[in-house]
């Protein structure tokens, strides 16, 4: 999930996402899409510069809630098309209401948290 991905980053499978104090994780270009913010701003027939460089700036989310935020995205995915009993999404209950926060500016829709 992090910037140690063997892939290379200008790769168009994979995007950079860059957290508020500068963390960079490269992530799958499906997983990214989970999220209508991102999905929108990566779009080939945008003219958003992250599309072009498909690299997107997070100044609002700090490196610690973007890697939860990554997590969930692939959770996301992997669970999108699965009909069956879906597991909770776990999260910190210090980490809880910036998620949320998170989730509403990246219009993650189908966020369950649960918190422990």
């Amino acid at each position: 999930m992090s910037g140690s991905s063997s892939k290379d980053p200008s790769d168009k499978e994979y995007v950079r996402l860059v957290s508020s104090d500068g963390f960079e994780y490269s992530i799958l270009r499906s997983a990214a899409a989970v999220s209508g913010t991102l999905r929108g701003m990566l779009s080939q027939s945008s003219n958003f510069v992250e599309a072009k460089q498909n690299r997107v700036v997070l100044p609002n989310i700090s490196g610690v809630l973007l890697e939860k935020v990554c997590e969930y995205l692939y959770y996301n995915l992997k669970h999108q098309n699965n009909p069956g009993n879906i597991p909770e999404f776990d999260v910190p209950p210090e980490m809880a209401l910036e998620l949320l926060v998170a989730s509403d500016f990246l219009d993650g829709k189908d966020c369950s948290i649960r918190s422990e």
